[in-house]
């Protein structure tokens, strides 16, 4: 990291403030390393499970559905 910090104050002078091109190079490797390896974990099992409920459609939950077709709760 100081690596980039110790870069980044020897950008060419009159630079815009901006990230040279291997200083974003290197943020981006590393970046992808990261997300990779969060992909590589998977989904927990509870949150697949809670996933798996919601994909279920509304007309079979049981929540608040008494089967009256004229039952009104407010949500159209």
């Amino acid at each position: 990291m100081k690596d980039v910090k110790s870069q980044a104050k020897n950008t060419a002078p009159g630079a815009k403030g901006g990230l040279n091109a291997e200083i974003q190079s290197r943020i981006g490797h590393q970046l992808r390393a990261m997300y990779d390896d969060v992909v590589r974990q998977g989904v927990p099992e509870r949150f697949a499970e809670l996933i798996r409920k919601l994909d279920v459609p509304a007309h079979s939950s049981h929540m608040g559905n008494t089967g009256d077709p004229d039952n009104n709760d407010g949500r159209d």
